[in-house]
């Protein structure tokens, strides 16, 4: 079968080139030296190699029922048509997932995530709204098989987070979860309010790549840090005690901050911030780089962090809207349930446009 001919997005040549630069990378005598390296690079040849085989078994199945149609043309056979009828929502659903694979082509794509939630201003109304989309990504990784770590859990005075930190595992869980980068609205009948008034909470989402330590280029001044250790709590895992082993990073020259509590010692969580803010510090300068170029080019930026990317309404009607591709659904539950695959699919085709 000749990819060529596939054309648009799809490059059959260059995912092909990439197999077979991946097949020799692992014939090398020191390819299981580094396991984590050598399990990303069978990852990746894995999926690249179920792209061409998927899209294959489409184009074939698509001129098999081609051909079926012109037989049509000749004789009418309702058996032969109800069957090919039946087959046009499955053909265009497999077509639906091999486009989203296609769109996952940036740098970093491929990446596992670093996600971060924090509750906006409101106090326990905004603290419940950042839990209730702790659950809605936990929900999405389950649904997708990926696993995934919490590296930091802070519980709300009342009720909800006060913020929360997971580690996303899975073959390109960023790529997936870039988008989601933003506020989240929130506007329902108040749980917390005796008077059942309708409030609007918002929360902020934050996603990093977590990138390959090979490609991890950083210095760290120590005087640019402040550290702070506190006691863990929340729902950090087995591996959480009570003692004060929690480490909170702040890097003072650009306000960033990390946190871990789900080591067992205060060094090992020291360890897993510093991993995290060296890989927040490269993001910085990718995301500083690419503006760069943008301004050069005399394109408009989005403004991420801090615009408000999707309204959840639970009242006075139901419907989860985003504001940037106009996707919505009418089942909020559902949304809040994990199933956001159909705004992430809405961004990832836009981006591409």
């Amino acid at each position: 079968m000749n990819f060529l001919i596939y054309g648009g997005h799809f490059d059959p040549q260059k995912k092909q080139e990439r197999i077979e630069f991946l097949e020799s990378e692992m014939n090398d005598s020191h390819f299981w030296d580094n396991t984590t390296h050598s399990t990303a690079v069978i990852n990746e040849l894995n999926a690249l190699k179920k792209e061409l085989l998927e899209v294959q078994n489409l184009r074939t199945k698509v001129e098999s029922n081609l051909q079926l149609l012109d037989e049509l043309k000749n004789a009418e056979d309702i058996e032969l048509q109800s069957l090919l009828e039946e087959e046009i929502p499955l053909i265009q659903k497999k077509k639906e997932e091999i486009e989203i694979s296609v769109l996952l082509s940036e740098p970093y794509d491929i990446e596992d995530a670093l996600l971060e939630i924090h509750p906006g201003a409101g106090g326990t109304e905004s603290c419940d709204w950042a839990n209730m989309l702790y659950r809605m990504y936990t929900r999405w990784c389950t649904n997708h098989n990926f696993k995934y770590e919490v590296l930091e859990f802070q519980e709300g005075e009342e009720a909800g987070i006060k913020s929360v930190t997971l580690l996303i595992h899975g073959l390109y869980a960023y790529g997936y979860l870039k988008n989601e980068k933003g506020v989240h609205r929130l506007v329902r009948i108040s749980p917390f309010d005796s008077n059942a008034r309708r409030h609007t909470s918002f929360a902020s989402v934050e996603v990093t790549p977590y990138f390959k330590n090979e490609e991890i280029q950083v210095d760290i001044d120590e005087k640019d840090l402040k550290i702070d250790v506190y006691r863990s709590s929340g729902h950090g895992g087995q591996g959480v005690n009570t003692t004060d082993s929690a480490v909170r990073i702040t890097h003072l020259p650009t306000k960033i901050v990390v946190t871990c509590q789900n080591e067992r010692s205060q060094i090992q969580n020291k360890a897993r911030c510093m991993d995290m803010l060296k890989r927040k510090l490269f993001q910085l300068e990718i995301e500083k780089k690419e503006q760069a170029l943008k301004n050069i080019k005399g394109e408009l930026s989005e403004n991420g962090f801090g615009s408000q990317i999707r309204s959840y309404v639970m009242h006075p009607y139901s419907l989860v809207k985003d504001h940037r591709t106009k996707a919505e659904m009418t089942d909020v539950q559902k949304v809040l349930d994990g199933h956001i695959d159909h705004f992430i699919y809405e961004q990832l085709k836009k981006g591409r446009l």
